[in-house]
């Protein structure tokens, strides 16, 4: 039998799961290609201090900026097999995640198997009697195009590249600077400035606080509950942005005027996949939606076609889609019990009951680009799509699962563009795709440690990053000096 042929679109760490899990499997898949638009492994955690457009034209990939440390410990981002080095704090700075990425990209023998500065123009479907390949047109540095046939692809460009900024009416009228966060580095040329930061999740309250910390009067304007967590001195919050007037002044949605000398939206990203043909695929392809998608994961009508890592607000690992009335059942049995966690702090020893119940929303929004099981259950699954080991339903019975879970989210009253957003779900669906395919579930003491840091951060959100953990079972874990 023919070693299968798959391509793989991006080297950031959901490309470099995918080699190396292909990689692993000689006896049913031919090397992997991978194509890799910079030239360096890391994706979005490759830190770039140019903004806008590299010397070819392109627009640069990465919205990393200088100071960012990780949101979550390194205990529950690390691939599976595949630990930090030790001697590290929880939470480390973007670099040291770099270089994890590197040592992986390493370990694995994957950077032979990767096409740099290689861009992918076109994926296309060849349908032949009932067997689907896939036609990958790139181009590489050089401007030389190459069409290849492949029996699989795997997407794994990510979702923080293309900026998406709202509308706001009379935005050209502003007298300041306009920028997104995608294009923010660092907080010093911003210093005495006023700010308005548009959206408080993530990098909105993150990037606030390092404005604050330089000088620059933050005003945080976001629709959300207002944040009752003390936030440092320099940072007022208000309303949302509603339109900029003629004169360039700000309007809130509450009535009030202001002025500032910098308008940044922190508002999140866009889905843009341009070498995808979405109506060829049967796929509708918005800002912040990408449907139908079996298992978030494929499209019904191309089961050999495989998005990684396509939800937000995941836990590192944990995972995406399950079907949703199951996924409520289940999430509703596990809220009435507690599980017991050890927790060492410096002065005593104490049993803390760590509870799978509701934080506040905003903390659910404080999930940075992560690694691990989440592409590597998405990979895992795939793989097991590709190889027979997981049979998939119809394609008409995939796609009714999927409007029926998406109908639901929207009767429970999500809105459209938060419809791939995974908050409590994360740990059912990571169990679903587990079982389904063969490989171990997650520990219970990731999910434990999530929630757990999830509390700190209600608590002291300046400071959390300063405690450092160790996970010592599948089940516990213990705060460390």
């Amino acid at each position: 039998m023919a070693l299968q042929r798959v391509a793989v679109i991006g080297a950031g760490a959901a490309g470099l799961c995918a080699a190396r899990h292909i990689l692993s499997r000689p006896n049913s898949f031919a090397r992997p290609v991978v194509f890799e638009l910079t030239d360096n492994i890391g994706g979005t955690w490759c830190y770039d201090e140019r903004v806008g457009n590299y010397d070819n034209g392109r627009p640069v990939h990465s919205s990393m900026y200088r100071d960012l440390r990780t949101n979550l410990p390194k205990e529950v981002m690390m691939f599976p097999d595949f630990p930090f080095d030790p001697q590290l704090s929880s939470f480390l700075p973007h670099q040291e995640v770099q270089r994890y990425l590197e040592r992986y990209c390493h370990s694995h023998n994957i950077r032979p198997h990767i096409r740099f500065n290689t861009a992918v123009e076109n994926v296309r479907p060849v349908v032949e009697e009932e067997t689907t390949t896939w036609e990958v047109t790139s181009c590489d540095s050089s401007g030389g195009q190459k069409t290849e046939t492949f029996d699989s692809v795997f997407v794994c460009s990510g979702h923080y590249s293309d900026p998406h900024i709202p509308d706001i009416p009379g935005v050209e009228n502003f007298k300041g600077e306009v920028l997104h966060s995608h294009s923010y580095r660092y907080a010093e040329p911003f210093s005495g400035q006023s700010v308005v930061v548009l959206g408080a999740k993530a990098s909105g309250l993150d990037i606030s606080i390092e404005l604050a910390k330089v000088g620059a009067q933050v005003t945080l304007s976001h629709g959300r509950p207002r944040l009752t967590f003390p936030l440092p001195s320099g940072i007022q919050q208000s309303s949302p942005v509603v339109a900029v007037q003629d004169d360039g002044s700000v309007r809130f949605q509450d009535g009030s005027v202001g002025r500032a000398d910098v308008l940044m939206f922190c508002t999140g990203y866009n889905f843009r996949y341009t070498f995808l043909d979405a109506d060829q695929l049967s796929l509708e392809i918005q800002d912040h939606m990408v449907s139908p998608l079996y298992r978030f994961l494929t499209p019904p009508a191309f089961p050999s076609l495989f998005f990684i890592g396509i939800c937000k607000i995941i836990c590192p690992f944990p995972n995406f889609d399950c079907q949703e009335e199951e996924n409520r059942q289940i999430q509703e049995r596990e809220d009435t019990t507690k599980g017991k966690m050890k927790l060492k702090s410096q002065r005593q020893q104490q049993e803390t009951s760590i509870c799978s119940g509701s934080y506040p929303q905003v903390l659910k929004t404080w999930l940075l680009p992560q690694l691990s099981i989440c592409q590597e259950s998405n990979v895992q699954f795939a793989l097991a799509v590709l190889d027979g080991s997981v049979s998939l339903p119809s394609r008409a019975e995939m796609e009714d699962e999927v409007r029926r879970e998406l109908q639901e989210k929207v009767e429970r009253g999500v809105q459209r563009r938060h419809l791939l957003i995974m908050e409590k779900d994360q740990w059912e669906y990571c169990r679903t795709l587990a079982h389904a395919a063969g490989f171990p579930p997650l520990p219970p003491v990731v999910r434990s440690l999530y929630e757990e840091v999830w509390r700190q951060r209600q608590i002291h959100p300046q400071s959390y990053r300063s405690l450092n953990y160790r996970l010592i079972s599948d089940t516990q874990w213990e705060l460390i000096d």
